[in-house]
């Protein structure tokens, strides 16, 4: 039997664009040869990926899903070539059997998800479930990214809200001190709204404690130069440099946010009536929000 050599892998891998595993288990199964490699990769399905391979994925929809009573949710970012296809039946059905795949198997990242036996069919990859989509949709495809939180053994819920046409998805962890504040009607409405929330007024973090240190020092640094700018004295510059983080940080903390629903009350505020309303604490613990297009570079 030839020896498979990294080359021999790596040559297959770009002229299919096929897996780097696959290559190496067809170029094993072909002795070697190049060219019969390349039809074991056709007859898998993975060969329709590879023609369509250097197409740009400019459209697509993030879908999501929730799991487990709450407990389990997922966002993914799956990217096609045309609007046509991302509106497909077919395709909006491919993302939602990834995002049930990830709830399932949470794969750490998207090389170990395309390298994952695909939970539906386990004789398959996921990358080969691609390839097979891909074939019948007849335009590249790709997996972007994907996000899932899982809860632990405290009260609370895993929300998921998908704006509009799968342009946007958000979400969000809600903690409650209580099983029975968990399930509460008003539980669900509150969660949904913050979903809603975070997918509206785009807030970088749950609090100011989180916003990166990078963020803010570059933002005070803008904040003191437009402040020099007026020619008051350095006290007042820093008060002004001072006084404009602080509205920063009430347009991009989603707690210091006016709630879209009553921007009189900050989000904040909705937080507290809703766990005051409910007998107990609720805590936003982390978010995610995921905007058609972010991902693409993750491919």
């Amino acid at each position: 039997m030839a020896d498979i050599t990294a080359k021999m892998v790596k040559d297959l891998r770009e002229c299919t664009a096929a897996g780097m595993m696959d290559c190496k288990k067809a170029l094993s199964e072909a002795d070697g040869d190049m060219d019969a490699a390349i039809d074991i990769l056709r007859t898998k399905g993975l060969a329709a990926l590879a023609k369509k391979a250097g197409r740009a994925t400019n459209e697509g929809v993030i879908g999501g899903l929730v799991h487990d009573e709450g407990r389990t949710g997922v966002l993914v970012e799956v990217n096609c070539e045309t609007d046509f296809v991302a509106r497909n039946a077919d395709f909006k059905a491919f993302v939602s059997d990834i995002a049930a795949h990830v709830a399932s198997s949470a794969p750490a990242d998207v090389a170990e998800l395309l390298s994952q036996p695909y939970v539906d069919r386990p004789e398959v990859t996921v990358e080969q479930f691609l390839g097979e989509t891909v074939n019948r949709l007849g335009e590249n495809m790709g997996i972007s990214r994907f996000a899932r939180y899982e809860l632990g053994s405290e009260a609370g819920a895993i929300t998921v809200y998908i704006h509009g046409v799968g342009n946007i998805g958000v979400m969000v962890e809600v903690a409650a001190s209580s099983a029975d504040a968990a399930t509460a009607g008003d539980f669900a409405t509150f969660s949904k709204d913050i979903a809603m929330q975070i997918a509206a007024a785009a807030p970088i973090s749950v609090r100011r404690e989180e916003v990166p240190a990078a963020i803010v020092d570059h933002e005070m640094e803008i904040y003191k130069a437009q402040a020099a700018e007026s020619g008051k004295p350095e006290q007042i510059q820093e008060k002004i440099a001072t006084g404009r983080l602080e509205k920063y940080y009430k347009e991009v903390c989603l707690l210091e946010q006016p709630f879209v629903k009553d921007p009189d009350v900050s989000v904040k505020q909705y937080l507290q009536s809703t766990a005051k309303a409910l007998g107990g604490d609720l805590d936003i613990v982390r978010f995610e929000r995921f905007v058609l297009g972010e991902g693409r570079s993750a491919e």
